[in-house]
């Protein structure tokens, strides 16, 4: 792994928020053990900016299944001619389960990314949002804000591993950054897919990091 420089690297913090934890309305597996390790990497210091991302939805979004007759959570459809899962209500704007984890200082945050506020479009990504109508997929903005501060090289972490981090981390190399996943501070929705996200990151060029070297 590279030296890290500070001024040029930014850490992502990924939905990390109490609908996506054990219990929660759409929990990832073991999603609350990444906490205490994310809390003590932000206390570090080592970033020179920070963004955190937060799911916040409306009521009836797109992506429920809620808002499909007859559909079920984690059904799949096709919206915009692109495949959409169908999740549980969750992360609804202004709900309990919506908020920044409680268990993390999160004063070391420069930005707050709220993603998923269009009621017609799914978001998974920090820095696009998913196929909308007309099959494109609009930027949120931070690569543009990223590069303002002269940042080239992002760590990603949170949740889930294989959804929301897996999107950011490939839309990172995309818009042309270096772009690292912190694997140890990151859940999967579902355990048994490791292997073939591996596969994905490598084939997106995204390195697989521990914070323990950094």
């Amino acid at each position: 792994m590279p030296a890290l420089s500070p001024e040029r690297t930014a850490l992502i913090v990924v939905d990390v928020q109490p609908d996506f934890m054990p219990g929660g309305a759409l929990a990832c597996h073991q999603g609350d053990a990444i906490v205490p390790g994310i809390d003590a990497l932000l206390r570090r210091r080592r970033f020179g900016h920070v963004v955190a991302t937060q799911d916040w939805h409306p009521a009836g979004h797109v992506s429920f299944a809620s808002a499909h007759a007859g559909a079920r959570p984690f059904d799949r459809i096709e919206l915009y001619g692109h495949a959409q899962t169908l999740w549980p209500d969750h992360c609804v704007q202004g709900t309990p389960g919506a908020a920044l984890h409680a268990g993390i200082d999160w004063s070391p945050v420069d930005l707050v990314l709220r993603k998923g506020s269009d009621p017609r479009v799914d978001s998974y990504s920090a820095f696009r949002e998913n196929h909308g109508p007309g099959g494109m997929r609009p930027a949120t903005g931070l690569a543009g804000w990223l590069r303002e501060r002269g940042v080239d090289t992002v760590y990603v972490c949170g949740l889930a591993r294989d959804v929301c981090v897996l999107w950011t981390a490939q839309d990172a190399v995309a818009a042309g950054f270096r772009a690292h996943l912190l694997w140890e501070l990151s859940r999967p929705v579902a355990p048994g897919g490791d292997q073939a996200l591996r596969g994905a990151l490598d084939q997106a060029g995204v390195a697989i990091a521990s914070a323990q070297a950094l």
